[in-house]
């Protein structure tokens, strides 16, 4: 049985001077106490004592609620997207990432939180803009889990994950019919992004591409992207990122030649809490910021 509330605040408060002092009263509530008409004939002291050995057992789960506080109170590493593009492109200009002679560097974005990270990137190093348009196919029912993705090119590229569809029971028609829709707004997007361009104008065959994104948590949409751009014929693959978990790193550095990555926090939860300010990028951002690094080619050729 657990300690009434106004018992527990107090030993709580009693136990101030120890080790335990950090554990939150939430925590407090998971601790086996004797009943309570046994509490009356025990002392202050062996009340503690008795709660501290409970404590000792859930040791593990107190240094992970440690470690997630510390997470939540830290000074985020990042203003906002901006600051974090600039942070990327100093870090970029010290890596080894630009040295290379082959592949023609161009920044491209992952939309649309990448889009202001990329944007400061290829403004600073003089190179051009372009994005990698991605839309996931989602498992019938289960909006979160993707058994395949849709990426913009010339002519779209499909990726299926074959364990993935195994996963779920799919309806008759389901895949075909999402990969139809998907390829539906990787062309609408695409249009709203860059009007009636050509699609030569996107060509990164044998380019060395600098693949950008605000951070990320896991390598799914990545590793997508990755797959799709050695499709398209691209030489060399820089994954550049603000943050993103080790585990991520981890998933794709095999498969590109460089990774630059500005933080890599023992514990992670959201991107955004690593930004100060992390607004939502609307798709009116994407375009702006796209006539505006236009512009800049325009006045530096």
């Amino acid at each position: 049985m657990t300690l009434p509330v106004a018992l527990m605040d107090a030993t709580y408060k009693s136990v101030n001077t120890n080790p335990w002092r950090f554990v939150p009263a939430e925590s407090v509530k998971s601790f086996s106490c004797p009943e309570r008409s046994d509490i009356l004939s025990v002392t202050p002291q062996e009340r503690i004592e008795a709660w501290e050995e409970d404590a000792m057992l859930g040791l593990g789960h107190f240094w992970k609620r440690v470690q997630a506080r510390k997470a939540e109170t830290a000074t985020p590493e990042f203003a906002d997207r901006s600051d974090a593009g600039r942070q990327l492109t100093e870090a970029l200009q010290i890596s080894q990432s630009l040295s290379s002679v082959a592949g023609d560097p161009v920044v491209v974005a992952m939309p649309r939180g990448g889009v202001p990270v990329a944007f400061e990137v290829a403004q600073r190093l003089g190179l051009h803009l372009d994005l990698l348009i991605l839309r996931r196919i989602a498992a019938p029912g289960h909006p979160e889990f993707n058994i395949g993705a849709v990426v913009d090119a010339k002519e779209p590229i499909v990726h299926i994950d074959e364990a993935s569809v195994r996963r779920f029971p799919l309806p008759p028609g389901y895949l075909n019919t999402e990969r139809q829709h998907q390829i539906a707004e990787v062309d609408r997007h695409h249009r709203m992004y860059f009007g009636e361009d050509h699609a030569d104008e996107h060509d990164l065959a044998g380019r060395h591409v600098i693949l950008i994104d605000e951070g990320l948590s896991d390598a799914g949409s990545m590793e997508v992207s990755i797959h799709a751009l050695r499709q398209l014929g691209v030489a060399i693959i820089t994954v550049a990122l603000p943050v993103a978990s080790q585990d991520t790193l981890d998933a794709i550095r095999d498969k590109v030649e460089d990774v630059v990555c500005l933080s890599i926090p023992p514990t992670f939860g959201d991107v955004g809490d690593h930004y100060e300010d992390f607004p939502e990028t609307t798709d009116q951002d994407v375009v702006r910021l796209l006539k505006e690094a236009r512009r800049s080619e325009r006045l530096l050729n």
